[in-house]
């Protein structure tokens, strides 16, 4: 088989494998919304937050049940609209199963109480919640809504969208607690901060690592970094301060999760490198992101 050939194998293959990831994802998300979220009356952020709410108004005030699906696709077109315009298409169509997948899931499977317990319901709604969407992140796609506007203020802006995402999700539980009780609204509160924790712990690609590298062998470990995150690296002399001996320190900032693969590499170069991995709070310039598809 040609390199062609196997290169498009190969990227079948992929796709196939985030199908099945993304579909598993929409599932499980559904499950939650229908077990905890739903049972528990609380409001998650963003798009599937805001559905929720106009579904319950409507219910309430109108004694109207109104599908999932409609209302969360409504509100997602504009984010598609800006994920097809400048982040990828391919991970735009991938994101889009997810919305249609999910609302169809949560329309088909019906509320099933698993605890009574608000504090567990939170918790554990949380944490599942988070799972689905770091399923959805490590196949490039999104759970859809303010992920979309997040990828994009992020990689094409520069600008950090958290402060925007949570105001947003503020308003969301302030309205929420005016309609229907400020209890629901302060456990969606511990919902929410358990799944954005969670999040963090899960994935990493979004977060930045400091690392020096004092090595005898500067020029393979920064052609190791370059070839293996897309990063540069910067070569500082420096002399040990008991041997005296002069040392060469490579510095450099790559996303979290190319550290995995990046110290046992290094070290497989070099075994009596030192390295130091610290986290990076904020940068300012040129920082490569891998593109969407």
């Amino acid at each position: 088989m040609s390199d062609r050939g196997k290169k498009i194998v190969s990227t079948l293959r992929w796709d196939i494998i985030r199908l099945i990831v993304v579909l598993f994802a929409a599932f499980l998300m559904a499950a939650n919304i229908q077990s905890f979220v739903n049972t528990g009356g609380l409001y998650p952020g963003g798009a599937t937050g805001l559905t929720i709410i106009i579904q319950r108004v409507f219910s309430k005030f109108f004694g109207l049940k109104i599908p999932y699906s409609p209302i969360n696709i409504a509100l997602n077109a504009i984010p598609i609209y800006i994920g097809f315009r400048f982040i990828g298409k391919k991970f735009t169509i991938f994101s889009m199963i997810m919305v249609l997948a999910n609302g169809f899931f949560v329309d088909m499977i019906h509320p099933h109480v698993l605890t009574h317990d608000p504090l567990l319901i939170a918790v554990f709604g949380g944490i599942i919640n988070a799972t689905a969407i770091t399923m959805c992140l490590e196949v490039d796609a999104t759970s859809g809504g303010t992920d979309f506007i997040s990828i994009f203020l992020s990689q094409k802006k520069g600008v950090d969208a958290f402060p925007y995402i949570l105001a947003g999700n503020v308003v969301i539980l302030t309205i929420a607690g005016i309609l229907f009780g400020w209890d629901k609204a302060l456990y969606s509160m511990i919902f929410q901060y358990v799944s954005t924790q969670a999040l963090h712990v899960l994935y990493r690609t979004y977060q930045q690592r400091t690392l020096f590298i004092i090595t005898d062998k500067p020029e393979e470990v920064c052609d190791a970094i370059y070839k293996n995150s897309g990063h540069g690296a910067t070569l500082i002399d420096g002399e040990g301060s008991f041997a005296h001996k002069n040392k060469k320190i490579v510095y450099s900032i790559v996303s979290a999760s190319d550290t995995r693969k990046l110290i046992p590499l290094i070290k497989e170069i070099d075994e009596g490198a030192f390295v130091n991995s610290i986290r990076t709070e904020e940068i300012m310039g040129n920082f490569y992101m891998r593109p969407r598809d």
